[in-house]
């Protein structure tokens, strides 16, 4: 029996192969591999597709992160707000920074940053809201915009898994004073290695970010500020401008096949449930169940890879150990670790296989396990 792989990155690329081959020799033949011309291009392309001003493309989407929170000028002595369930790119970024990493946990409903609790987590050195777009689920924008009016904060989106996702009909990454995306091979839109960008519709800030990614030059050996090296090369650039024309395509078949899931599997354990006001994009199909760690080893067995996003929300790694967080602290967000599993979901999964990994889950579970979550 074929194994069905959690993600499949070889297969899209044969689809799209002699493109993206044509892509890459052009780079090479013209031997522009630091800020050539595929970044400009699709820089721009990006900003027009999520209905913004500017996009400057960076190397990681961890990079980002950070670059967007030092444009907002946010250091020693400051506070930004975010999620425990996340991956560690999005605390990493604020705490490089020098700012203190403040968690309040997750909505119960669609696994995002609760709303409800962010208010009271608002103090004098709070400084920004930094809103995860979890697994493809846009968070509650319209409540954080709210917020942030209110007590005069910045937004950062991290939208690194939420690439074409929209709130109220506007796409992530334009609601924000600055948002993050990733390009990490793996997202809905990956590049061949690390890369990210940067969105806004602020034109200082997109000017302070080209200068600071680039070692602060404003031209060549003419340095205003000191910066870093946080450029996108050419040739993921190049990569990723083929790939941007097939991501409305690729989105409308994640959603597809989140549906047929949706249908299959509403009844037997808890499905992805996003806001009322959100168009999610699916990186990841994130159910929880019961018995999860045994299910997730009994699917293997029948060559059915699955993934967990993810095992130990981010206040009780080691790492923020120092930020005096405790188990209890989060009780949602350290719930769901224990029942979460991300199945298979990508453009290039085939009926046969979306069918065969329903079929195994309602092998494997005897009954209904979603009313005892």
């Amino acid at each position: 029996m074929e194994t069905i792989p959690f993600s499949n990155l070889k297969r899209q690329y044969l689809l799209i192969k002699n493109e993206i081959d044509r892509a890459i020799l052009g780079v090479l033949e013209a031997a522009d591999f630091i800020q050539g011309k595929a970044v400009a291009d699709f820089e721009n392309s990006f900003a027009e597709i999520c209905g913004v001003r500017h996009a400057v493309a960076v190397s990681s989407g961890t990079s980002a992160l950070f670059c967007s929170l030092k444009g907002l000028n946010i250091g020693p002595g400051d506070a930004v707000i975010t999620s425990p369930n996340t991956f560690i790119a999005t605390s990493e970024a604020v705490s490089l920074t020098g700012a203190k990493v403040v968690f309040v946990d997750i909505d119960e409903r669609t696994y995002n940053i609760d709303v409800e609790k962010i208010e009271p987590a608002i103090t004098p050195a709070t400084k920004a809201i930094l809103p995860v777009h979890l697994y493809g689920q846009p968070a509650d924008l319209g409540t954080i915009a709210h917020l942030a009016q209110k007590y005069n904060l910045k937004i950062v989106e991290d939208a690194s898994q939420a690439h074409l996702a929209e709130f109220k009909g506007k796409k992530v990454g334009s609601w924000g004073d600055l948002a993050a995306f990733s390009f990490f091979p793996a997202k809905n839109l990956g590049a061949f290695g690390d890369a990210g960008i940067i969105t806004t519709d602020n034109p200082a800030y997109a000017q302070w970010l080209r200068r600071f990614i680039n070692h602060g030059r404003e031209e060549n050996y003419n340095h205003l500020k000191e910066g870093f090296n946080f450029r996108m090369d050419t040739l993921q650039a190049a990569v990723l401008k083929v790939k941007l024309k097939y991501l409305p395509e690729w989105t409308k078949r994640r959603q597809e096949i989140a549906k047929i899931y949706d249908t299959a599997l509403g009844d037997l354990v808890v499905t992805p449930k996003a806001h009322d006001l959100a168009q999610p994009v699916f990186h990841q199909y994130v159910i929880r169940v019961k018995d999860r760690d045994l299910l997730r080893r009994q699917l293997k067995a029948q060559g059915i890879e699955t993934s967990i996003h993810y095992p130990v929300p981010l206040h009780l790694q080691k790492a923020y150990q120092h930020l005096g967080y405790a188990k209890g602290s989060f009780p949602i967000a350290e719930s769901y670790a224990q029942d979460i599993l991300s199945l298979p979901i990508y453009p290039e999964l085939t009926e046969s296989e979306i069918e065969r990994v329903i079929f195994s889950l309602k092998e494997l579970i005897p009954q209904s396990l979603a009313e005892r979550i």
